[in-house]
C-alpha cells in the first residue's frame, strides 16, 4: 500500500510557471501510468500557453476563479469545475483569483513532455 501525506511533498515550479506539489508520481511512488498533483496559481498570474504531446491532463478546481483557454476556446472556471485537457491541446489558465487545483496526466507529467510556442 502507497500513502503520501502531501504535507510531504516540497513545492516546485513546472516549465508552465505554476507551483505544484506532486501528490502521487514517479518521484514518491511506483506510479505507472498516471501522476496527481495540487497546482496553485496566484491572483494575477498565469500558466504559460502550452501544450503536452503524450499527457492527457484533468483540472479539478478545488479554490479561486480563472479563465481557463484550450485551443482557443475561453471559459471561466471555479470551485467544482473538471477540466478535461486533450493531449496535443495548447492551453493556458489565468488566475483572477488566486487558483488551487488538482492536475491529473495520463501518462504521468514529465517537463520533458511539455512544449511552448
Amino acid at each position: 500500500m502507497t500513502v503520501v501525506p502531501i504535507s510531504t511533498q516540497t513545492p516546485f515550479t513546472t516549465k508552465d510557471g505554476s507551483t505544484i506539489r506532486s501528490i502521487l508520481d514517479r518521484t514518491n511512488a511506483p506510479v505507472q501510468k498516471q501522476s496527481l498533483a495540487e497546482a496553485t496559481v496566484p491572483a494575477g498570474g498565469a500558466t504559460q500557453r502550452h501544450y503536452h504531446k503524450m499527457s492527457e491532463e484533468f483540472y479539478f478546481i478545488l479554490d479561486g476563479l480563472g479563465q481557463m483557454e484550450i485551443d482557443g476556446e475561453e471559459r471561466t472556471v471555479m470551485p467544482g469545475d473538471a477540466i478535461l485537457i486533450p493531449s496535443g491541446s495548447w492551453h493556458q489558465i489565468v488566475a483572477q483569483e488566486t487558483l488551487r487545483m488538482l492536475c491529473c496526466c495520463a501518462p504521468p507529467y514529465a517537463h520533458e513532455d511539455t512544449f511552448f510556442e
